[in-house]
């Protein structure tokens, strides 16, 4: 009998979501959780100059050249290719789709602030652009369920 070998878990990962400002969302995002917004000045660029894309897929963002359909946040402690900006580790990606959102968000982030620390948290986020949904108390817990400047649902715990 022969051991299974166990998975490898992914190197780094990115969380996708659908949005009619990629910009603005990176924005708000990256405020939210202290992440950084990932610059592909360079690899724009590069891939510019071959001919790989035309020069009506970028705008200006924050005085670089961003593509204008998408654009990334990551965690600031994590690594990232510096020829590319693009990250190695914790990531949201936004890109833009054409179509409104019309229905609950099937996955949502929570953040934890920490003990204390929600009501200046949800403070600090309406203020960012994020508008309070309702307040939740169960027996399980209690939270704030809130929507990004798109209106896509998280939860500050």
């Amino acid at each position: 009998m022969t051991s299974a070998t166990p998975p490898v878990p992914p190197v780094h990962w990115k969380l996708v979501i659908d949005a009619a400002d990629p910009h603005a969302q990176a924005l708000f995002w990256s405020a939210a959780l202290g992440y950084t917004i990932e610059d592909n000045d360079a690899l724009i660029a590069r891939v510019l100059s071959f001919g790989g894309a035309p020069e009506e897929a970028t705008v200006e963002f924050q005085g670089r050249r961003a593509w204008r359909d998408l654009i990334a946040v990551r965690h600031p402690d994590d690594p990232f290719d510096k020829e590319t900006g693009i990250g190695e580790g914790r990531r949201i990606l936004f890109q833009r789709v054409p179509e409104p959102k019309s229905a609950k968000n099937r996955l949502h982030l929570d953040l934890h602030p920490g003990e204390g620390r929600r009501e200046g948290e949800v403070q600090r986020l309406t203020g960012l652009g994020a508008t309070v949904e309702r307040e939740v108390a169960e027996a399980g817990g209690s939270w704030v369920v809130m929507r990004d400047p798109e209106g896509n649902e998280f939860c500050v715990s």
